[in-house]
């Protein structure tokens, strides 16, 4: 099996289900026990400033308060999982996905956004997605999804709704001029 870890999925437009239509999901984890990722191009309508309201942790001053919180996916919506450049040496519960890209679900970098002493290049998402044991793969010999390494500049630097063409961009792929519709020969 070769792992898909620090790889995006782009949803193709004849993707149906509400949760993943129109979604580019940067893979976290990917070995043995399924895959992990987080939607990293659907920002809900609530900003860090309320997340750090809700969860009393201050925040009056931060830089961050107005940075926008994402759909993350539709696995544990109640949780929050912060994709962020650094390393995952400095927070609680942390994995490094790649050289200078993070995953942590601890509170203590929530705090550290709050303080504005966190990274500066970040996505806090609530929920994430993940596939069972062979799932992805069965969904990727289906033709659901397209994949790519991962770029760094398309999760931090690119505006969320250009973020899915630009990954598709990588490939040289205009997801805009594919068809939902199969031809046959």
């Amino acid at each position: 099996m070769q792992s898909l870890k620090h790889h995006f999925l782009m949803a193709l437009p004849h993707m149906e289900d509400p949760n993943f239509t129109g979604s580019l999901i940067y893979l976290c984890d990917h070995d043995h026990n399924g895959c992990m990722g987080v939607i990293a191009n659907r920002p809900l309508e609530i900003t860090l400033d309320a997340l750090f309201e809700q969860l009393s942790l201050g925040g009056d001053d931060s830089p961050h308060r107005n940075a926008p919180v994402y759909y993350g996916g539709p696995m544990h919506k109640d949780r929050g999982f912060i994709l962020h450049v650094g390393d995952s040496q400095a927070w609680d519960s942390s994995i490094q996905v790649e050289d200078g890209i993070a995953l942590t679900t601890s509170m203590d970098i929530l705090q550290a956004l709050a303080d504005g002493t966190g990274p500066e290049h970040f996505l806090v998402c609530l929920g994430c997605a993940g596939w069972e044991v062979g799932q992805l793969e069965d969904e990727l010999k289906e033709n659901a999804w397209l994949t790519v390494e991962g770029q760094s500049n398309v999760l931090f630097d690119t505006p969320p709704a250009e973020r899915l063409t630009a990954a598709a961009g990588i490939l040289g792929i205009d997801l805009n001029l594919m068809t939902r519709n199969a031809g046959h020969a």
